[in-house]
């Protein structure tokens, strides 16, 4: 009885083995693994936009020993910068509010620079020459580094969504929400306009 027991519990576990086998091959570790992959491109969007907030204080100390009757505009990149830090990102609203600070950040900066096109000896400075490379490659790198998320949650968001990740999705998965993504500003669809006047 013991032995006939063992034999069909033998038999069921040999029966489910090429199951298992074609589980491990059909896309069920897919979802997880973009998921992870969402996180990490994630990351290095976070990484970069801390390495402009790290750059800002250099920038801003070195615009204020040439123009300490600019401070509104100083005042303003640095409160930008501030809120940048407070604001984490744990789902779609706050993802928003990033997006949201990101962007006055991004705008302050802009008025920055162009309070130091009113100082020459400022543009013509080595360290302020050197501190505005630095942002425009970090620009670039954040610039980068969101298009690979925006790819990361395209692949992710596409696959829980289609065949057959739709039904890993619904059957393991059903913890895993689609990605947010990030949107273009209001008006970015629209040439900026030049003056120089």
């Amino acid at each position: 009885m013991i032995e006939r027991t063992l034999r069909r519990r033998l038999q069921r576990m040999m029966a489910l083995l090429p199951l298992l086998l074609m589980l491990t091959g059909c896309g069920v570790n897919t979802i997880p693994e973009l998921d992870e992959q969402v996180k990490a491109s994630w990351a290095q969007v976070e990484n970069q936009y801390q390495r402009r907030a790290d750059l800002i204080p250099n920038l801003v100390a070195t615009v204020q020993g040439y123009a300490k009757h600019e401070q509104e505009t100083l005042k303003a990149v640095t409160d930008a910068r501030a809120r940048v830090g407070s604001v984490q990102v744990n789902d779609p609203a706050q993802f928003q509010a990033f997006e949201q600070a990101q962007n006055q950040l991004t705008s302050a900066l802009s008025r920055l620079m162009v309070v130091v096109e009113r100082y020459p000896e400022l543009k013509a400075d080595r360290q302020f020459m050197t501190l505005q490379a630095q942002l425009e490659g970090t620009e670039n790198r954040i610039s980068v580094a969101r298009r690979d998320y925006i790819e990361s949650v395209r692949r992710f968001n596409t696959e829980i969504r289609t065949f057959p990740g739709v039904i890993w999705s619904k059957l393991l998965y059903s913890d895993l929400d689609a990605k947010p993504n990030f949107s273009a500003k209001p008006g970015s669809d629209e040439a900026p306009k030049v003056s120089f006047q």
